[in-house]
């Protein structure tokens, strides 16, 4: 550890120089390291400054009025001697982008005052110790060999600052506002801030409440049923090709894997042929034999149990091919002596195996359970969210919660509500996700297996 935090971590009170430096930089970036003859990195904080002030005064300032009022003139119609012009308003979408452009300069801006700070402090201590502080070029060449990794990470930072942070906070904000059709759109109308307007008509006014509760129930129950599903149709069809006397293993592999191995856009359309209730294959033998055949796309119940099926064609695959991989994995021993002490092959499977096969794919099946509901392409590629309901607003009777924002975004353009359950849906799946973790053996003993 260098001097000077050995300095700081030793606990010397703040006093002298240390303290006239820190009260320097307050007042002005630069200030305390030219006050503890660092000439060159405080003209350099200075000038990182007043480039700041520039910005802040010049567009800075306004961005951040812009988005707190996110404008008061809409794009209107103006007549100019014979003839109406349109006359360009405030577009309040882009005023709450360079808003948060604007907010992420001013954070950017407080780090590097509170680092100018706590650096002037430092190198005050060092002074107090009667000791030299460093140069420019001793400080930059500190920085290169002890920091190279932090000056690395620091382009990407900024990168995920602008294009990650920045996108997430500009859809939160959104739910807070009446951006929506056909009232709010802009450039042609203004955007306003309504609070939690938009929470309270989702879960409360009878429309949106109706649908929203309607659709979040199926969206649970389908990533349960699918989740389960398909691990445990996995597991089913891994122990049977595993089986002792099964014949051409490699074949059984690979005639489970192809469906998955096709682009699902492709199996689906394809399957949504297959089930067309009229003129589908599947109804055509049941009526060649018959029988009246099934609504599989054009009932709700039918509908569901389909997309389920369905999503066991191509899930199932998924974990078989997990399990088949952690097989290998138990000793045979186990067996052995499991068997030497009479046990039956159920209490082999529950004892041994699938203890094993949880303790590894707990965590997967959490994220199979976060990806089944926000499963976009088994729902929407195979009904479209159909049959329609008649008691719900936007949405059919199959929809899950990010099918049903799809609608909403842009078939309807109603942002707001989409907003407000893009916030709903990510806070349903991370608490979940973060709870059921915690509470998974592979988390509890992390250390077991290395």
């Amino acid at each position: 550890m260098d001097l000077q935090k050995q300095t700081v971590n030793a606990g010397v009170p703040l006093a002298g120089k240390a303290k006239t430096a820190a009260l320097l930089s307050v007042l002005s970036m630069g200030l305390g390291q030219i006050y503890n003859r660092q000439y060159a990195k405080g003209i350099l904080f200075l000038t990182v400054q007043c480039i700041y002030i520039y910005y802040i005064v010049t567009s800075l300032a306004g961005n951040l009025v812009g988005l707190v009022t996110l404008g008061d003139t809409p794009t209107k119609l103006k007549k100019v001697g014979k003839l109406y012009k349109n006359v360009a308003g405030d577009h309040s979408i882009f005023m709450m982008i360079y808003g948060l452009v604007a907010l992420l300069f001013i954070v950017i801006l407080i780090s590097l005052y509170v680092y100018n700070v706590r650096d002037a402090y430092r190198n005050g201590l060092v002074r107090e110790q009667g000791k030299r502080t460093r140069s420019f070029l001793e400080s930059y060449s500190h920085v290169t060999q002890n920091s190279f990794p932090v000056i690395l990470l620091s382009l990407p930072m900024l990168g995920v600052m602008f294009f990650t942070v920045l996108p997430i906070l500009f859809m939160v904000l959104m739910a807070f506002t009446n951006y929506s059709a056909p009232d709010h759109i802009p450039a042609k109308n203004l955007v306003d801030w309504v609070g939690f307007e938009t929470f309270h008509n989702l879960f409360y006014l009878k429309q949106w409440a109706s649908t929203f509760y309607g659709v979040l129930t199926w969206t649970i129950i389908w990533a349960v049923t699918a989740t389960l599903t398909c691990y445990f149709g996995g597991i089913f069809v891994a122990l049977l090709i595993q089986q002792k006397g099964i014949k051409m293993k490699s074949l059984w592999r690979s005639l489970f894997i192809i469906p998955y191995a096709i682009p699902q856009f492709i199996s689906f359309l394809i399957m949504r042929n297959l089930l067309n209730y009229q003129f589908g294959p599947v109804n055509q033998y049941f009526r060649y034999f018959g029988l009246e055949g099934l609504p599989w796309l054009n009932d709700p119940f039918w509908a569901k149990v389909t997309v389920i099926l369905v999503n066991m064609w191509v899930g199932i695959p998924v974990s078989m091919v997990l399990v088949l991989g952690i097989l290998t994995t138990i000793p045979k021993d186990l067996y052995e002596a499991a068997e030497m002490d009479g046990a039956s092959n159920l209490q082999k499977f529950r004892n041994i195996t699938f203890p094993f096969i949880l303790f590894s794919t707990a965590p997967i099946l959490i994220m199979q359970f976060a990806g089944n509901i926000n499963n976009f392409n088994v729902i929407y590629l195979l009904t479209k969210g159909l049959p329609a309901n008649g008691d719900y607003a936007f949405a059919g009777s199959t929809d899950l919660l990010v099918t049903w924002l799809y609608k909403l975004t842009l078939d309807n353009q109603r942002y707001n509500f989409a907003s407000a359950i893009g916030i709903i849906i990510f806070i349903i799946i991370a608490a979940f996700s973060l709870w059921n973790y915690r509470r998974s053996r592979s988390f509890k003993e992390e250390d077991m297996v290395q």
